[in-house]
This record gives C-alpha cells, structure tokens and sequence, in this order.
C-alpha cells in the first residue's frame, strides 16, 4: 500500500444519513467474457467488498451496484475490450447478495462511468447522499471514470483502497494517487471503513 494513500483512521468520519457505497463492475459472468474471467486475485476484492457491503448495509446506508451491462455490436467500448459484461451474462459477484438489502440499488451501465447516461446521479440525489464509499475495479478505468464524474458533480468520496483493484491499465499506486490529487478523496483501508461504520 503506497504511503501517498495513507488516511490516519481516527480522521475517517462517515456521516450514515448522506453516505452510501458504490460498488462499481465486481461481476461474474456467463460464457465467453474478454475481460471478466475467473481470477485468483480477484478472491481478495471480493471479500474486502464484502467486508465494506456488510458494514454498509448494518448501518443502513444505501449500496449501489454499478454494473457494466453492455448491448453487443453496440457499445463501443466494446470495439476497445471486446465482448464484456455483456447484458443478461453479466450479474454482481454472488457474494455480495445484491438486492437483499432494502437499500441496494443495481444502475447499469454501458460506458466506464456509472454516471454517465445512468440514473446513478438522480437517485443519489434522492438518497440525500453527498458522499459515496468506492469499492470495484478497474481501478483505473471505471473507478476513475465514475469517480471523476462524482468529483464534478459535487460529491465527496472515500476510496477503499484494499477494495479495488487494477489488471488492465497502469498501476494502483498511480490510480490511488490520482484519486488523491485529482479529486480530493480520502484513501481508506476496509478496516478503516469497517470501524468507522461499526
């Protein structure tokens, strides 16, 4: 974990009533998937995302799953990654029991961010959230790119470092720090968040 992305734990405050966590693309798929593969290293996001998810919803704040959920022969993201959380085989990772909370919310999305052409921003808004808890992949493109979106609509976030994670593009550390610099976010660990919410 790189020092830049230090957040000292007694500085972490979480306000439940406008906070709620985003969970961005940690999927399964069915058939062929360019992208979504099994992966022995995504073992550990999925259960730090978990970790973060269980705290969440205990504290009732909202959980929203930002899902890729692309149109083949449509998407152009497509044309750059190929076939990919294609809609119908792509679902959030079983393991975090989307939809059994009474405040979980699935947005799909066909682009990196889960902003963009998405009814993500208006039911935030609705919530009363001005803060969101990032956990999900990659960290460098649809993390990026939706908290890139979040920072110029006005949200605050916190980015659970331990719960992300990149195997596409550039580095974690220079995603982490971009977080930082960019858009002001505080970089947490999921023991940090757990506490914090506990």
């Amino acid at each position: 974990m790189a020092d830049i992305a230090s957040t000292p734990a007694a500085s972490l405050e979480i306000d439940p009533a406008r906070t709620a966590v985003l969970v961005i693309d940690v999927l399964v798929t069915q058939g062929d998937d360019s992208l979504y593969n099994p992966d022995p290293a995504e073992q550990d996001l999925v259960e730090a995302s978990v970790r973060v998810v269980d705290a969440a919803r205990y504290m009732g704040l909202p959980i929203v799953f930002c899902c890729d959920q692309h149109i083949p022969g449509l998407d152009r993201e497509l044309e750059l990654w190929g076939d990919h959380g294609i809609m119908g085989k792509a679902t959030v990772n079983p393991a975090l029991h989307a939809g059994f909370g009474q405040k979980d919310f699935i947005i799909p999305k066909r682009r990196y961010s889960g902003f963009f052409q998405t009814d993500l921003d208006l039911t935030l808004r609705e919530l009363g959230v001005d803060t969101l808890i990032a956990v999900g992949e990659d960290t460098n493109i649809c993390v990026l790119h939706t908290l890139a979106d979040a920072y110029f609509l006005g949200y605050k976030t916190i980015v659970v470092e331990d719960a992300t994670r990149t195997f596409l593009c550039g580095t974690q550390e220079a995603g982490i720090e971009h977080f930082r610099k960019c858009y002001g976010s505080q970089i947490v660990t999921t023991n940090q968040v757990v506490a914090a919410l506990s």
